[in-house]
């Protein structure tokens, strides 16, 4: 016998007809933009009203990839945003996983903890600039007056591109850590006690309560957290635009692009704008993200499977 759970005939599309708002408002909103962009990658675009739009064809992806020292830059900026995706996942993760297990703990005022860890999140890349900027100021600010008290001293944010690249990786880890830290809480919310007071009643270390118990249950979220950092890491660029602007040697990909659009280059908001050059940046930072993320999501899927059946 059939089921008609939305009736019979023309009923029968109602459901679809439920959906098709939200259907064209994800393609004029999402689909349609992302469209857009990949048509202008091909053009001379420059975003300025009343300038006209030239077919050239794959020149902003030649150019992009194989034409001399930009070419060179943009690689560079490619390495970058790996270095920056590497360190920023593996401590933005790591750290998250601890303060987790430590405000997961049943005691008195640990959700004021939670969220004071989980307040960056909500301030927004302008406010978290300027409040690293003010605590990092090389005349006089906190941190400087620190290392000054112990004979030390540096120039933060304004000093070699090396370390201005590593505070800005600080940075952005402190901005994000509230996000991994909730989702691996939420994670460890849904362990059922049972398992850790039986574990306690074999006499199981506290160790051994984390590897045995704890880290196999963890694995969807584990999974979650280091998908989300990842793409998060490699899709990073406002914190490079309030803390550094544009300094050869410390740009990413994904400053690049907006630099290159809105152009920031030189520093000056009068230099080009180069909208289809910077659509075509982007192509190539969608594959690098789209490569990089199914990879890891393969990976990932597998130790699940693994560990869970």
């Amino acid at each position: 016998m059939v089921n008609y759970h939305f009736g019979r005939g023309r009923a029968r599309w109602a459901p679809y007809l439920l959906l098709l708002p939200g259907i064209l408002f994800y393609l004029v909103i999402s689909l349609g933009p992302s469209i857009a962009t990949a048509g202008y990658a091909f053009t001379d675009a420059t975003g300025i009203k009343g300038a006209p739009i030239n077919w050239v064809g794959l020149d902003n992806f030649k150019e992009f990839l194989f034409m001399g020292q930009a070419s060179l830059d943009n690689y560079g900026a490619l390495g970058r945003t790996l270095l920056f995706c590497f360190f920023v996942t593996t401590i933005q993760f790591t750290l998250g996983l601890i303060v987790a297990l430590i405000v997961n703990q049943k005691v008195r005022g640990v959700n004021f903890f939670r969220t004071l860890y989980f307040m960056p999140v909500i301030l927004g890349a302008v406010i978290q600039g300027l409040i690293w900027s003010l605590f990092l100021y090389p005349l006089g600010g906190p941190m400087a007056r620190v290392l000054g008290a112990i004979g030390l001293s540096s120039e933060f944010f304004g000093g070699q591109p090396s370390e201005a690249f590593a505070w800005v990786i600080a940075v952005q880890i402190w901005a994000n850590l509230g996000v991994t830290m909730m989702i691996f809480i939420s994670g460890l919310q849904t362990i059922p006690d049972e398992l850790y007071e039986a574990a306690k009643i074999d006499g199981a270390s506290s160790w051994h309560v984390f590897k045995n118990v704890v880290w196999p249950l963890l694995t969807p979220v584990v999974n979650t957290n280091l998908l989300l950092n990842i793409i998060g890491s490699l899709q990073a660029w406002q914190l490079f635009l309030v803390l550094l602007g544009y300094r050869n040697g410390t740009q990413v990909l994904g400053y690049l692009i907006f630099a290159q659009g809105f152009g920031q280059t030189s520093g000056s908001t009068s230099s080009a704008f180069r909208q289809g050059y910077a659509a075509a940046a982007s192509i190539v930072l969608f594959f690098l993200v789209l490569i990089i993320g199914m990879a890891v999501q393969t990976i990932l899927r597998r130790r699940e499977e693994r560990i869970l059946g």
